[in-house]
């Protein structure tokens, strides 16, 4: 790859990236072209070297947005169907997590935006959840596939409400609340 096109591709990497954060945490139309180009360092004009249109840096950022905890746990070395639900638990109902919208849950954050949004954006989510179920689903603790797939989607349910939930709140011991009541509820399900 010469030069100029690495360039290309890490400035539209560095876009992308911005836009994942910035949508998570001001919405799906919370963030315009020329405020992403600004913080990127760029021009308005250079975004169409980039992308066809907005729709498609929105799929791109938030296919970034739902690949970032998986690409953290594999940058560590540890695949993220191996880490275990009780420390996933930990982790995702923290007021951590609660407290970074922009490099927290797409799920979480974008929920309603999501459910309005295009069907580009929908069927990207769409995948993720089958993924996260299916993930969820092999840190169940239950007797046979189909009650750990119930277990698996009552939990994903729970834990992204809960925080969702949290972050509305404006009474943090409310929301601390509601992390570690979901913890505790979610731990009793154990692992296999």
């Amino acid at each position: 790859m010469g030069h100029s096109q690495l360039d290309k591709r890490k400035t539209h990497e560095r876009i992308v990236a911005i836009a994942s954060k910035r949508l998570r945490e001001k919405g799906l139309e919370g963030v315009g072209v020329a405020d992403l180009m600004k913080e990127a360092g760029l021009t308005v004009g250079g975004f169409y070297k980039h992308f066809a249109s907005r729709d498609e840096l929105v799929a791109e950022a938030m296919q970034s947005a739902f690949g970032a905890w998986s690409a953290k746990v594999r940058s560590e070395g540890r695949a993220p169907e191996d880490v275990p639900l009780q420390e996933y638990a930990e982790t995702y109902l923290s007021g951590e997590h609660r407290d970074d919208t922009a490099g927290g849950c797409p799920f979480a954050a974008l929920t309603a935006d999501i459910a309005r949004g295009g069907e580009k954006c929908r069927s990207i989510a769409t995948d993720q959840m089958k993924a996260n179920m299916h993930n969820m689903q092999a840190r169940m603790n239950a007797d046979d596939a189909s009650e750990a797939r119930r277990k698996a989607i009552i939990t994903s349910c729970l834990m992204t409400g809960a925080l969702g939930l949290a972050r509305i709140s404006n009474d943090e011991a409310l929301a601390d609340e509601i992390l570690s009541t979901v913890r505790a509820f979610v731990n009793d399900f154990g692992t296999k």
